[in-house]
């Protein structure tokens, strides 16, 4: 397998290209998966998001790598650990998206968890932090099982909309 980035004990984190547009399509149109981001993707916003993460890949070698069950091959979700700016501070974040079958398997949590070992011993920075809805129990219970708390929030545009986030972070 190409473009491995890490590895966990159950999962496989790649980088993503142009031939997983149908399985980044899968999670990132379906409404139940994307309920928190209050829309679902369009063949286009599909196409740019792996645009920008191929960029990420290249500036950085973050973004969003997909998250592959070693056992079966399939495709859970998406990974991440990329740098974000909020009110002008900077920050390493980590985010999840997994498909709907997926949930409730521990996927979210193997991936972190190995994304802020990641940032800890490999980038050396002393934490990261996790971009929240209010609403978002699932992402929330995560990020407090992997030790993170909250330690502010945010109103974050998007597409035009006012939405409320919560910044949980997990120091080292």
């Amino acid at each position: 397998m190409e473009n491995i980035f890490l590895e966990t004990e159950r999962l496989i984190l790649r980088k993503m290209d142009e031939k997983d547009f149908s399985e980044v399509a899968k999670m990132l149109k379906n409404p139940r998966v994307m309920y928190a981001w209050e829309y679902e993707f369009d063949d286009n916003d599909v196409l740019q998001w792996i645009k920008k993460n191929r960029e990420f890949y290249k500036k950085y070698n973050l973004g969003f790598f997909l998250a592959i069950e070693k056992s079966s091959l399939n495709i859970v979700g998406q990974i991440a650990l990329k740098p974000d700016t909020i009110d002008g501070k900077k920050y390493y974040e980590i985010g999840y998206i997994l498909n709907e079958e997926c949930w409730n398997k521990g996927y979210a949590r193997e991936g972190a968890s190995a994304m802020s070992d990641y940032a800890f011993n490999i980038l050396k920075i002393d934490s990261v932090i996790f971009e929240i809805r209010p609403g978002n129990t699932s992402s929330i219970r995560v990020a407090k099982h992997l030790g993170a708390s909250i330690t502010g929030e945010f109103i974050k545009n998007v597409r035009g909309r006012e939405m409320k986030h919560l910044i949980y972070t997990l120091k080292k």
